[in-house]
This record gives structure tokens, sequence and C-alpha cells, in this order.
């Protein structure tokens, strides 16, 4: 009987979305999607629950622009209460955090820099920081690192490492030689399994294999240990020698083969708590040569019987990812199409009995870790429109309870509109359903046709998931916002859909059901009245790259714009240039080129290129091992001498994709500019010698600037007047979002106009009125809003707060001084600036300093200068904000509000929004 998971797993899912789904901040609603949002997003992985299930360690990474790559830094989370703590800080990389048995110490990598340098030493090693105080330290200096560790007792370590180089590798670096022997299997030094002491930091050698251990686990107590061997350096190429299983018991210092029969092969190893035996995830496949499309299988080695057998999952898709062990069995994510069904297996006397997991977010976990005691859990949940976000729960049998979010990522998403998502299903290749992610565009209308862009996920046994994936892969959000649909396709060969779904491309047919599948997903849509057939694009990576360029020749007339990032177009070389080529190309050809070249001519597109009519942008990193840089180089050239539209992006130093984030970013932003080129018909000319930061942008900007007769504002007629009366001088608004804001603090020559008494010098019309008492502000408003017949106010300061935070470069105290002022110098300048005398000497004209407006945003003016500004505090009284002439520019330093002589205010229109809650 197959495992029933109820329709109230997803029903609860979907009504949970409600509380989950993103809500928009004051003054920042509907900011545009930028590239930056891409790449400079918060991470979070690595959530480890601590022995005594009160705390969860995890890592958050961050983008470091300086050092053009991601960083790392180690969080520790209350399970019990609201309570974050950063434990580490700077520009390194954190990785596997680890707690000690007692909860009182976490190790983990890091390429944090060694109190006293020592020399040749790798660049990470292992560190402890007790996290409940002070800094962390290392306990190791070695030369080649630590691969992967687990903590045994308090006071133990058990890690592996490459062993030190020997004489012959010395030497060369002695010589300066760095010639390299393809797979020289005798001068790779072995990987073994060491011992390390906390304390002494005394390191033991616990296995003397000549070969390299790649994958192992540890038994609680540290007596056993299963380890995964691999034996040839050539097994990703063309799996030929096979890996051996072991199990060392260090009591004994016995080594025993398991799984002779090759049949298992471990990719993940979890001890069950009582020693009893271990569970084993292991890559099934019904080919007799080669693991390429497979589903995970898993299997329970019994200590006592000494023989492993498979565990009933119940569930044909096989194990989406790894398993969490419990007291009683395991938890797991079973691999269900679009996405991971959760369930609890519960080991019994006769065999295994299975629940679904059900709760509110269960319908969509992306990733689940469960506490010692089995009572609490840590997830990761999103949808493909609701950002992802880490909660802990508790585990009542099968189900979650009382979620809590432990991460508040991304907070500047909040603030985007995201874009609408589903999940749909249409007849493909063999008549078979074929599920996608389809992606609204962000002005959807119903009955209207819009672009259409095809979003081809890699693999092939990658899958697309109702899970937040956007990245600089597959900036989705970038192409709603552009007004177009978004198309992934879960194409045959896709993973987490079952074996035949995976192996259905094998064997001669790769390409010839997985292309089928995304034209019918293109016809279903277009049929559907929702997509533009003469607007259809294509994208993706590797091989969803592939995939992009076949449709292009298969298709021609269909692809207006192709970005394809390290794709193939030619078969035969990619056999013997890339790591994993023999394996691969004949396991999904059904021959080597050695034994078909034709065929291999037959399967390549090169020959072909001819039909393309799509302009396509090309991608490549110059060091890919996965696809050959020269494919890149072989598409460029071919459609160039064709004289077709094409633009080939190469990345130096880079592997399969950019690392760096300069190159991802420049690989959206060309990415963008080419469909708006090719596809939305929308590219602007451009100047490559200005700049839109610059001063010559602000310039082009301020042309929008309302002005009569030389004075800021606009001429507005009284309400009820008769016609040609004389108009009277108003703020100009522009529209920050909903809101409606003065582009200006409202100026002497618009605040002249309500009262006649006021009065100033000649040529500073547009200078900000200052000296405005809070009721006097108030009273110009009221009668803007009687003479206008609209309703003008002074703005509340909830939905204006955050226009002035983080201002700089305005007209401020420093400003004037020429540095950045501590407070000391502050006090000085102050008294100094006094001695001009004069109604406010150091305010300038409005506009003097740079605006605030983001790409397609009208500036607005003076938000961190010039005079403090008047809003309405919660409690219904004035409160100045923003920074003053008179002051620091720094909030910290600032002694007391500006003066009564450097303070006015702004306006807003329309009736305030209800604060939330």
């Amino acid at each position: 009987m197959k495992l029933k998971l109820g329709i109230a797993v997803i029903l609860a899912g979907l009504a949970f979305l409600a509380s989950t789904a993103q809500t928009q901040a004051p003054g920042e609603k509907n900011a545009p999607w930028k590239p930056d949002d891409m790449i400079y997003a918060e991470l979070a992985g690595n959530f480890r629950i601590s022995p005594d299930s009160r705390w969860v360690v995890w890592t958050k990474s961050l983008p470091d622009k300086e050092k053009d790559t991601r960083t790392s830094n180690l969080f520790l989370s209350s399970l019990s209460e609201k309570k974050e703590v950063q434990l580490t800080r700077g520009a390194d990389s954190i990785s596997q955090p680890r707690w000690s048995p007692n909860s009182q110490m976490v190790a983990f990598l890091s390429t944090r820099a060694l109190p006293k340098p020592v020399p040749d030493a790798s660049q990470s090693q292992l560190w402890l920081i007790n996290p409940f105080g002070g800094e962390p330290w290392p306990i190791t200096e070695f030369v080649r690192g630590v691969q992967s560790y687990e903590w045994v007792d308090n006071d133990t370590i058990l890690f592996s490492a490459q062993e030190d180089p020997a004489l012959y590798e010395q030497e060369l670096k002695r010589k300066k030689d760095d010639s390299r022997v393809v797979d020289d299997a005798a001068h790779e030094p072995p990987v073994r399994l060491f011992r390390l002491a906390v304390k002494d930091k005394k390191v033991t050698r616990l296995t003397t294999n000549e070969d390299w251990i790649e994958n192992w686990s540890v038994s609680r107590g540290g007596r056993w240990a299963v380890t995964v061997h691999g034996r040839d350096l050539s097994f990703e190429w063309d799996q030929k020698t096979r890996p051996q299983t072991f199990l060392y018991d260090f009591s004994t210092g016995e080594r025993k083969q398991l799984f002779m029969d090759g049949k298992i092969l471990p990719s993940t190893i979890r001890w069950a708590r009582d020693g009893s035996g271990f569970y084993v995830i292991a890559p099934y496949s019904t080919d007799p040569r080669f693991l390429m499309a497979t589903i995970n299988k898993l299997y329970f080695y019994d200590m006592r019987s000494e023989k492993a057998s498979e565990v009933p999952l119940d569930w044909e898709n096989g194990l989406a990812n790894g398993v969490q062990v419990t007291s009683d069995g395991f938890l797991a994510l079973l691999s269900a199409g679009h996405h991971f069904l959760p369930a609890r297996y519960t080991r019994t006397g006769t065999g295994w009995t299975t629940a679904a997991i059900e709760g509110a977010h269960a319908a969509n976990l992306t990733g689940l870790i469960v506490s010692d005691e089995g009572e609490k859990v840590v997830y990761e949940y999103s949808t493909a429109s609701v950002p992802a976000q880490w909660y802990q729960a508790d585990l009542r049998g099968a189900q979650l309870r009382d979620p809590v979010k432990i991460t508040d990522l991304n907070p500047q998403f909040k603030n985007r509109t995201i874009s609408k998502s589903e999940v749909i299903r249409w007849k493909g290749a063999l008549d078979e359903e074929v599920e996608g992610i389809l992606y609204y565009p962000h002005n959807y209308e119903a009955g209207k046709r819009y672009p259409l862009i095809t979003s081809i996920h890699g693999g092939p046994t990658g899958v697309d998931l109702d899970a937040w994936t956007p990245s600089w892969a597959y900036p989705t959000n970038l192409f709603t916002q552009r007004g177009a649909f978004v198309l992934q396709v879960n194409y045959h060969g896709s993973g987490n859909y079952g074996l035949k779904w995976a192996e259905s491309i094998c064997c001669g047919k790769y390409y010839d059901l997985e292309i089928p599948d995304i034209e019918k997903g293109v016809d279903f849509l277009i049929a559907q009245g929702k997509v533009d057939a003469d607007r259809v694009g294509t994208m993706g990576w590797s091989n969803g790259s592939i995939l992009s360029i076949q449709l292009t020749v298969t298709n021609p007339d269909r692809y207006k714009a192709a970005s394809c990032g390290a794709g193939e177009v030619e078969w035969i070389s990619d056999w013997a240039n890339v790591d994993f080529g023999h394996a691969f190309d004949t396991y999904y050809f059904g021959k080597s080129p050695l034994e078909d070249p034709q065929l291999y001519i037959q399967k390549s597109p090169l020959f072909k290129l001819d039909r393309v009519k799509a302009p396509t942008l090309i991608f490549f990193g110059t060091e890919d091992r996965n696809v050959p840089t020269e494919e890149g180089w072989t598409h460029y050239r071919a459609l160039y001498q064709m004289g077709k539209p094409v633009r080939f992006v190469l990345f130096p130093g880079e592997p399969h994709g950019p690392r760096k984030l300069t190159h991802q970013l420049r690989k959206v932003e060309e990415e963008m500019a080419w469909f708006d080129r090719y596809l939305f018909k929308t590219e602007k000319a451009t100047n490559e010698a200005f700049k839109e930061d610059s001063p010559l942008g602000t310039a082009f900007r301020r042309r929008g600037i309302q002005q009569v007769g030389g004075r800021y504002g606009v001429a507005a007629q009284a309400a009820g007047a008769r016609k040609g009366a004389e108009a009277t001088l108003v703020p100009e608004l522009v529209k920050r979002n909903e809101l409606e804001i003065g582009r200006f603090e409202v100026t002497r020559g618009q605040y002249a106009a309500f009262d006649k008494n006021y009065k100033f010098d000649p040529g500073t019309e547009n200078y900000p009125a200052n000296g405005i008492p809070f009721e006097k502000a108030q009273a110009y408003v009221h009668w803007l809003s009687r003479l206008t017949g609209q309703m003008w106010r002074v703005p509340n300061e909830n939905e204006v707060s955050a226009l002035y935070n983080n201002r700089s470069g305005e007209n401020t105290l420093d400003y004037w001084a020429g540095y950045a002022l501590n407070p000391k110098d502050a006090a000085r300048l102050q008294k100094k600036a006094a001695e001009l005398g004069g109604n406010a000497p150091l305010l300038t004209a409005g506009g003097t300093f740079r605006g605030q407006g983001d790409e397609g945003e009208e500036l607005i003016f003076d938000l961190g200068g010039n005079v403090a500004e008047w809003v309405v505090a919660a409690d219904g009284t004035g409160k100045s904000i923003g920074g003053s002439a008179d002051r620091p520019a720094d909030t910290k330093i600032r002694s007391g509000s500006a003066d009564s002589a450097y303070i006015g205010f702004r306006v807003v229109r329309g009736e305030p929004k209800p604060e939330k809650k």
C-alpha cells in the first residue's frame, strides 16, 4: 500500500500562505527589483540543534563587495524565546558548525586568519567557540586542512583530511613546478581519518588506507565508523572502478568491507541513536553501468546480523535528500514532483509504520532538522512566491505545531512586488503529463497576451520546485517585472518524479522528449490566451542552456531571443573534456563517440545552427570542467560566421558557475539588456561615457523640476475660483510608491503666499522656509487644503521615517566643516557658525545637493539636510526629524534637535494610511 498523504497537508499549507505572505513596509511599497537583489541576497544554512534542544546554531551568508565574494558568520538562536545572537563577525567563510555533546561548545570550519601565522597552513582550519560568551580560537594548524569532522565526546573530534605533502610534492613546490599529471594516483595523497584531542590538540591517525575517504560517519561514542573510499581518480569520468565501503572497529583495529556486490554505493550514512546499525542512502538505477539518472533508496545495516536490508519507504519516487534519525526511526523528505513530502517512519518489532507529517508548512518544506529528543524541528519554508525563511516547531507524532520564525532574511523583499505563481500541467511527449511552475507578469490582466520566457533547469536530473529560487542564474522577478510570463518545465529526465521519468531520456533519447515537453508547454499557454506567440524567448544554465540551444534550432521561428549559459553545441569533444564525460554521454546517447561518431554528429546542434534566428547571448567560465569553455567558443564562432546576432561573455578563472559577485552581476545585467533589446523591444539608447548617478545624470533628472517664475512649485487655482483668477504657488509633489510627498521642503516663496508677514531676503525664494513652529506648519497645510479642496498635511512619522535613514552628502554641519565631525568638534563649530549672524546663514537653496530616488523615480531633495522637518509623532505632537545644516551628519553624535531657526517642514497630500499593528 502506497503512503497516503492527506489532502490536509496541502490545504493547510495553502491556508497558511495568508500568514506568511509578504507585507509592504511604509513608504517603500512596490520598489523595483534590481539585479543586486538576486546577487546580494542573504542566505541561511548549516542549521544544527544543540543536544539539549535549547538552541540552534546556523550560518548567515552575506555578500562582501570588497572581496567580490560571499562571506558567512555564525549565529545562535534560542528555541524557547525570541533571541538571536551573532557569534562571529568578519569577512571570512564559516561552515559545518557542530555542537559538542554537552551543548557547551561549537566547532566550525573557517578561513579566519590564525592568531600566529603558520607557514604553508591551509586557509581553512577547525575552530571552537563558547556560544555563550568569548572569542573563537583555532584547534588545528594543518597544511591540508580538515575536510569533514564530528564530535565523539566532549574532548574528542574525528576528522578526515588529506595527508601532509610527501617529499615528491615538496620538491615540486621548491622548484616552483606547477606542472600537473592527470589522474596521477601514485602521487595523490590519501585521505584518512584522524582523532583530535581538543584540549591538548594531539592528533592520532586512525586509518592507514592508501586511497581517498570520500564519505564517512562515526557512531555515538566513537567505536565504529563507516567509510566510503574512492579508488580511482577517473571514476567520475567513466564510473568503472566503484568506491568501496568499510566498517572500522576502533576498539580492535579491525576493518571489514561491506556491500561487496557493488549494488549499494552510499551517498549518505547516518547511525541509529542506539548504535544498533546505520542507515545508508544510495542512488539506484536500472542501468548496469552508470549511476546518472537515479532515485535515492534507503537501507539499514544491522550490526547484529551484519546484513543490510532496504527500508520500505512505500513511496516509489524515493528520498529527496537525507534522513533525520530519531530514537525510534527517522524523518524523511520524499520526492514528490514540484515539492517534497515530509514523512515519519517508526521502527516496530515487525517492520515499519509510516505517517505523513502534517502542519501549516508541511507542503513546502525544503530542509528539515530534528533535535536529539525528537520533539523539536527546524525547517526551511518557502513557495515560488514566498521568500525562504527558517522556522522552529514542536513535533508531536507526525504533527508540526506552533511554528515560530527563526530568521528574518532579506527584509527588503517585503517592499518588492513578488510575482504570483502556480503549478500547471499539460500533456507533453508520449502524451504524458508534465508539470511546470508558471510565474505571472506583475501587471497581469486576464484576457491580455504577454511575452513568455522558458526558464529551463539544469541536470537534466535537476528539478524546479514550488520554492523560492531567484538567483543570478534564474532572476525570475526581473523578467516578470518587465511584463513577461516565466515558465519552468520539469521535462522528461528531471529528478524528483521517480525512476521511470528520470531514465526516460537515456540510451539515445536525449533531446527527444524534453524538447516536445517544453514546446507543448508553450503551446498550452498560447492556447489559453495568456502568451503572445510572437514574443517568446528562452534561457537556462548548463543543461537548461543545452535545451535552450536546441529549442532555437528545432523551432527557430518561435524563439526571438536566447540566453545560454555553459551549454554544449558539439558532443564529440564533450566526451573527453568533461570530468564526467564518458559516463554522461554514453548513458544518455547509448554509445560513446568511439562506438558511433555519426550519432554524436546527429545529436550536436552545431551542424544545424544555420537554422537559428534567435539573437543569442552566451556565457562561460574559462575554467569550466562540466561543460568545456571551448563549447562556448564553438557556439559563438559558428553564429558569428553565419552573420547571426550573438554576444559571448567570458568570466576569467570561473568554473561551471561564476562565483565572483561582479561576474554574477554582469551576467544578470547582460541578460536583462539582451532581452530588453530583442524580446521586449524596450532597450534605451545608452552612452558608455555617461553615469546615471553622476552630477550630469542628476542634471538630467532635475529637468522635470517644476518652477513658476524661477520659484520652485506649481501654480494652483483656489477651489471654486473664477476662470483667470490669480494662481497661488504651492509645493510640487512626487510619488514615492503610494505616498504623494513634496519634492522640496516648503520653500520661503511658497510659505509667504500663506503668511504675508513672513520676510526673507531677495534671491532666497527657493530656500526652505525656516524658523517655522509646528503650529504654523499645521496652519499652512490647513490653509492649503482649503485653498485647493484637497487634503494636505504634515506627514506622519511612521509613513516617512524610512526616507530619512542613511542619508549622507547633504547640507549638514559636516559639509561646512569639510570633514566628518566628532562630538567635540561639532560643538566648537556650532559656536563658530553662530558668529555669522543672520537668518540661518548655513541654509542653501533647495536641491543644491544630490536628490534621493531610485532608477525610474522622481528625485526628492534635502531629506538629509538643510532644515530639520516637522512630522506628526504617534501621540499627535510635532517632532523634527532628518538632518539640518547646524547639526552633524552622524545621528549618534547630534547634540539635541536642530536650532529652531533650522526647522521647517515638508508636506504630503491625501489621507494617511492606518498604521500597521
